[in-house]
């Protein structure tokens, strides 16, 4: 899960890159005009290639503190800006400046850390964004609105299709969960009880999983899998599910409040939704609980939070074809999109993974990713000895030659 997405850039560069210059340095952290905490890392400056990458981290449930994810920045001893730095890029990244729901708020807040970044450092010859899952859209968004500041980006596992379709997902999910599992979860099935929102990981180990995962409702619960679409790996379903299970629960029980109050209204609907695959579709119809979208709600995720696919900057998109977390269909929409406007491959190129699992991405694809979006910038010449047949090592050797001044 977060452990895959959250460090999915670069910081596998540091399992085969040279090692980090001893004089690369980071600033000490500081606070935007918003409130978002900012870091800035920087090479020695022999080594500075003059270019500066940004890094976008992932969704961090609504009330935990605003701070910059260190979770996200690390892999164990190896860490984002010691790898950026050692292949001669500047380095940044910040918190946002609110932690649930922020596509906007770190939209902004990135753009603010460019201007922070040059005044401070100088004005880099290139920036790139590279972003997962909740920093994915932010990815795709930021290149569509602002290719004048960004020349490239990597998006991946974001929800970059339709965010009214992210919405639904869990709101789906939370909805026929009533239906197979009533009352297990307190409050009604859109306004969770505060308390158990406060206390959600306790609970969902000490109370809902062992009733879920109880033997005698495995058949309750392979049709809610059906019902709400949840992806699973066939070879190892009961682990995978218990996986797609947590997540869909976390995220509509502990986030949707402030998801409401961050769109400006109730953003979830299914009032006309017919649902399937129960074997008694009828009743499950009757029997699902209903909600409406505010009208505004709607309104502002197709204004400000859904993509254009209009690009005039290569954007480099990666997806796992079984996300439990932002599902597959996201990848397939946005390519609908920059097909419609004449992007798809001139500037949009989507790389498919046929894995389980939100953002589980191996170190040979990524690296090549990254290596493919510097190629489409024209950073590299080509990316001929690049590929994700070859070790991370050869492909990262082959990118840090490429890198290398003349």
């Amino acid at each position: 899960m977060m452990r895959l997405c959250t460090a999915f850039a670069f910081v596998l560069l540091l399992l085969s890159a040279a090692p980090a210059s001893a004089s690369s340095t980071c600033d000490a952290d500081a606070a935007q005009a918003s409130g978002s905490i900012y870091r800035i890392c920087m090479p020695a400056p022999a080594d500075y290639n003059g270019m500066l990458v940004i890094w976008a981290h992932g969704f961090q449930d609504a009330g935990t503190p605003v701070a910059i994810p260190e979770d996200q920045l690390c892999l164990g001893t190896f860490c984002l800006d010691q790898v950026i730095t050692s292949l001669g890029f500047g380095f940044a990244t910040n918190s946002y400046s609110k932690t649930g729901m922020a596509v906007l708020q770190g939209k902004d807040d990135i753009l603010d850390l460019v201007n922070i970044y040059t005044a401070q450092k100088g004005k880099p010859s290139k920036v790139y964004l590279v972003g997962a899952s909740e920093g994915g859209i932010i990815t795709a968004l930021s290149l569509e609105q602002h290719p004048d500041v960004y020349n490239a980006g990597v998006a991946a596992c974001g929800p970059i299709g339709d965010f009214p379709l992210q919405i639904n997902y869990f709101g789906d999910a939370r909805a026929t969960f009533e239906v197979f599992f009533p009352g297990l979860v307190p409050g009604g099935a859109f306004t969770p009880d505060p308390a158990v929102v406060a206390d959600w990981s306790n609970y969902y180990e000490t109370s809902v999983k062992p009733v879920v995962f109880a033997p005698a409702n495995r058949s309750r619960l392979d049709v809610w899998v059906k019902v709400a679409h949840l992806p699973f790996d066939a070879n190892d379903y009961l682990n995978t599910v218990q996986v797609s299970v947590q997540d869909v629960l976390r995220y509509s029980v502990v986030n949707i409040g402030d998801a409401a109050t961050t769109i400006g209204g109730f953003p979830f609907d299914n009032a006309t939704r017919v649902y399937t695959g129960s074997g008694n579709d009828f009743f499950l119809n009757l029997l699902v609980p209903r909600a409406a979208a505010s009208p505004a709600a709607i309104a502002n995720m197709r204004s400000q939070y859904n993509t254009t696919g209009v690009l005039q900057r290569p954007l480099i998109t990666l997806h796992t074809l079984r996300d439990q977390q932002v599902p597959f269909v996201h990848e397939q929409l946005y390519a609908l999109k920059t097909l419609a406007s004449g992007a798809f491959i001139a500037r949009h190129l989507p790389i498919v993974i046929d894995r389980f699992e939100h953002c589980n991405f191996t170190s040979s694809e990524v690296l090549t990713a990254f290596a493919v979006m510097l190629y489409y910038d024209g950073a590299i010449p080509d990316v001929s000895g690049i590929s994700t047949a070859a070790s991370h090592q050869q492909i990262a050797a082959a990118l840090a030659l490429k890198l290398k001044k003349p």
